[in-house]
């Protein structure tokens, strides 16, 4: 189990964490809440050992392997599979030992301590799962929102978001006892979220997970770890359940204090009365004595909460605006284009709420982008209302925000352009209404945290009194209360919204609609969230069956195809697909028998030429393997 007893973490000179004590138990999924700023991050240095407590006592098994998700940006020419492979240092290490084994032998070929190494190394190797590491590799890779194609694209040809999802799938890749996530759901779209749900909720360790995501929370965790006022308290239950409790602890407190408050008034009272007269000086010290040894229960101090609202449209255009056979996409500088989505005819009207769903990749993004002017429309028509005014939220803050700018130049630069005028004075109040307060106003952008961005993000739309708001991600940095002050600022807004996020709790509290991105078409979805859901589910199981299907071994006679133009393409692949599995079935029956030798063998050129048949019959498991793949990705794209 992992123990504090008594624990001081500071951040420099102060106090962060003040003589706490809790105890987590193996298998425990804990969620670790609190206000930016509060210690979470320095928490999780003192559990992956990055930092020392600076008082108490900290502890866990010596034994226990963890794992967490770097947070550099990986830079390599690795293939996806490859660097994600790599996540499994078990098995990275068995590799090494064999290798270095091999080579012992090679160098002496009568070294019996070289062959039973490499004996050894083989029996370790099918242990830490060798036989099927590849196709685990590619089930969190695929899981995670990547397609089959880019299996073995380098690591360096995707964009931030996507490596630090290969990321993500390296930390699971590794076999662990204490798995650390600090914030895993911002790269994910909603498809990739439920899927890492899932895989979390069948992890067999201990999982602590920083996260402002409220459903995932619910979804995930079983404990709810809160810091607060450099305290740290433990509530047995998921994020909605810790809510209930604090709440019920509040009042509990609140009522206490009061009631403390009373005797301490009454107390008092005796004590400036008779401390004067000779009489009644003993009754008066005892009381004295009573106020010091009062154990004092703290009052309830309320947090100042972050409120922001947006202002009322000047007017509201109906419809908003009107799209015509729009496409969507991309053009190079090279003037070649790329299109995403086609044949979009759909129109906004005043006051609306659209959620707008789909996995990422698929166009979601490039429709908000194209409507907020950052990108220009590829064909149809994109016709506005008169009076439009977009207030547009980027995915990447830095796509409106300038690094070496602070938020009052921001202010003063937008005062000037769209209005109104304002004086310094009344723009620096205005910040400070979304907590730029004091210096913070002269702040670099580019030195402030993803959220203090976020916030000036907001703050700059709010100035801009828009009648429809483009949100692309809004949540991705804000903290649980922001998001609770975003949610009610949105549904007291009088204009139009069309919101990209995969904040479920935000998604249900805002929308009423949602439209549904994904295979080139932009069309209504009939349901809510929880239906979405299911449907991401039951897409995902139809092309399992897809596949299944594809590979089952052709009879004969066959039934009449469904897609003709498909069918005479589609068979030879089946065909060669049965092949490769019968070829995989014969070479693992062989490498199992050759490892069984392995183990009982002791001469050494024996073991040395096993060993190397073990090895060639794994590269040749691994080659069908790829083909295996490739091969189902094409019949599921003809299917």
């Amino acid at each position: 189990m992992i123990q504090l007893r008594d624990v001081i973490l500071r951040r420099g000179a102060k106090v962060l964490l003040d003589k706490v004590s809790v105890t987590l138990n193996p298998g425990e999924k804990v969620g670790l809440v609190g206000r930016n700023g509060a210690g979470k991050s320095t928490l999780f240095a003192l559990f992956n050992g990055t930092l020392h407590e600076d008082g108490g006592d900290f502890s866990m098994p010596a034994h226990w392997q963890m794992a967490q998700v770097a947070q550099h940006m990986p830079e390599t020419e690795e293939p996806a599979t490859d660097f994600v492979l790599a996540g499994d240092t078990r098995l990275m290490a068995v590799r090494a030992r064999l290798a270095q084994a091999e080579a012992a032998l090679e160098a002496a070929p009568d070294d019996v301590d070289a062959g039973m190494a490499i004996a050894q190394a083989h029996a370790d190797l099918h242990d830490a799962g060798e036989h099927d590491a590849v196709p685990r590799a590619q089930a969190l890779i695929l899981g995670l929102g990547f397609g089959t194609e880019e299996l073995e694209r380098p690591v360096n040809s995707f964009s931030g978001g996507w490596r630090m999802r290969l990321q993500l799938a390296r930390a699971l890749m590794c076999p662990s006892d204490l798995l650390l996530l600090d914030e895993p759901t911002n790269h994910l779209d909603l498809d990739a979220l439920v899927w890492l749900e899932a895989w979390l909720k069948r992890y067999a360790g201990t999982l602590i997970v920083i996260s402002h995501d409220r459903e995932f929370l619910d979804a995930v965790t079983d404990v709810t770890l809160h810091i607060e006022n450099q305290r740290l308290t433990r509530y047995g239950g998921n994020y909605s359940a810790f809510e209930s409790m604090r709440v019920l602890q509040l009042e509990q407190q609140q009522s206490a204090f009061s009631r403390q408050q009373e005797k301490i008034a009454h107390l008092q009272k005796f004590i400036d009365r008779f401390k004067a007269k000779a009489s009644k000086a003993k009754q008066a010290q005892s009381r004295v004595k009573a106020l010091e040894r009062m154990e004092k229960v703290a009052p309830v101090l309320a947090e100042a909460e972050f409120t922001f609202e947006f202002k009322e449209p000047a007017n509201l255009p109906n419809p908003m605006l009107a799209i015509s056979e729009g496409e969507f996409g991309y053009r190079a500088d090279s003037g070649d284009t790329r299109t995403i989505l086609r044949g979009v005819s759909r129109s906004v009207l005043a006051g609306q709420r659209i959620g707008i769903l789909g996995a990422n990749g698929q166009g979601k993004s490039t429709l908000v982008k194209t409507i907020a002017h950052d990108i220009p429309v590829l064909g149809g028509t994109l016709t506005e209302g008169k009076g439009l005014n977009i207030g547009y939220f980027a995915q990447q803050e830095l796509d409106v925000l300038h690094t070496d700018s602070n938020p009052l130049e921001h202010m003063i630069r937008l005062a000037r352009d769209v209005g109104p005028q304002a004086r310094e004075q009344e723009l620096r109040n205005f910040l400070g209404t979304f907590n730029f307060s004091g210096d913070m106003v002269n702040q670099a952008v580019g030195t402030m945290s993803g959220g203090e961005k976020a916030r000036l993000v907001l703050a700059m739309m709010v100035w801009q009194r828009p009648n429809l708001l483009l949100l692309d991600e809004p949540t991705n940095h804000l903290d649980l209360a922001t998001r609770e002050a975003l949610s009610m600022a949105l549904n007291e807004f009088e204009g139009t919204v069309m919101l990209v996020s995969h904040d479920r709790a935000l998604l249900r509290a805002v929308c009423d609609e949602f439209w549904l991105v994904g295979r080139g078409e932009v069309r209504p979805f009939d349901g809510d969230l929880d239906d979405y859901q299911q449907y991401l589910l039951d897409e995902s199981r139809r092309l399992r069956e897809l596949a299944r299907a594809a590979a089952a071994p052709v009879r004969a006679p066959a039934p009449p195809p469904p897609a003709p133009v498909a069918s005479p393409k589609l068979r030879p692949l089946q065909r060669d697909l049965e092949k490769i599995e019968q070829r995989m079935a014969a070479l693992q029956t062989e490498k199992d028998s050759l490892e069984a030798q392995l183990a009982a063998e002791t001469d050494a050129t024996r073991i040395a030429q096993t060993g190397q048949r073990v090895a060639d019959l794994g590269l040749q498991l691994a080659d069908l393997e790829e083909r295996w793949l490739d091969i189902s990705s094409q019949i599921e794209a003809l299917a």
